[in-house]
């Protein structure tokens, strides 16, 4: 699955699709997984083609906790995040969210997951060109059928700086607003975690520390949880805990991260390979 089709916001007739099962339950609080994948396996081809992207990975993220996943090119990271946000299924094991195993989940209910529970944030922003940054910022939940709560947009875009912004479209924005916008886009619905594959990949540094900055204070004032794949040693210093992967392994992970420290556990998995 491409990033571009897995990125595009869920639109259709799931509108007003209600679950067999009750994907809602059994939300994660602090110390618990809000994410966990168990013996996941992701191949690619068959026979003498077949390619490893993941090795029965086995790997949990914290609750409220700010998680960045590095690694070589072709290491599997964006495959690791993809599998477990529902954008790609995994040939074998399971991915979790919260306790709900996505592998037993039909189309519309990983639809509906991600949707209600899930937050995204790309390196490409992903906003629909001919919607305001408002308009963009409420559309997971205006396509959910669910109320905006008002005082929450109005924190989310204030703090953000965005204020002054709402009612322009993307091609008016910098870059750096337009990931600002992808921000408050996944904070607004108060999703259970959210996923970056390399969001600050686009920006200059002082849009890129603003965007970090925007992750971390989620994470320590609303409790949220996120996860980013990302390659730049900066960036993965803002969370609580650096996993390297590398041949579509786990193969090392750092607490409270120092950027000398993920710099040399890089320099160490390519001094290997």
């Amino acid at each position: 699955m491409s990033n571009q089709s897995a990125n595009t916001p869920e639109t259709g007739s799931e509108n007003s699709f209600t679950p067999a099962t009750d994907i809602n339950a059994g939300r994660p609080v602090a110390g618990e997984a809000a994410a966990r994948a168990v013996n996941l396996h992701k191949s690619y081809g068959q026979g003498d083609t077949t390619v490893t992207a993941l090795d029965h990975v086995n790997v949990e993220f914290e609750a409220r906790k700010f998680t960045a996943i590095m690694g070589p090119s072709g290491s599997g990271k964006s495959t690791l995040m993809h599998c477990m946000a529902g954008l790609d299924t995994a040939t074998s094991g399971s991915a979790f969210i919260g306790d709900t195993d996505l592998s037993t989940l039909r189309d519309k209910e990983m639809t509906a997951l991600r949707r209600d529970r899930l937050g995204f944030i790309f390196q490409s922003f992903n906003l629909v060109p001919t919607l305001t940054a408002a308009e963009n910022i409420t559309l997971p939940t205006d396509i959910a059928g669910r109320k905006v709560d008002q005082n929450w947009f109005e924190e989310v875009t204030s703090r953000l700086g965005l204020t002054d912004r709402l009612k322009h479209r993307p091609a008016e924005l910098s870059g750096g607003q337009q990931q600002r916008v992808a921000c408050a886009r996944a904070l607004v619905s108060r999703p259970d975690i959210i996923f970056g594959d390399e969001p600050t990949g686009n920006l200059d540094s002082n849009s890129s520390a603003e965007v970090l900055n925007i992750l971390r204070t989620a994470v320590d004032k609303d409790d949220q949880t996120v996860v980013i794949v990302t390659h730049d040693a900066r960036a993965a210093s803002y969370a609580d805990r650096v996993i390297f992967l590398a041949d579509g392994r786990v193969v090392n992970e750092i607490l409270d991260p120092k950027i000398d420290d993920i710099l040399a556990a890089m320099t160490g998995i390519e001094d290997v390979k």
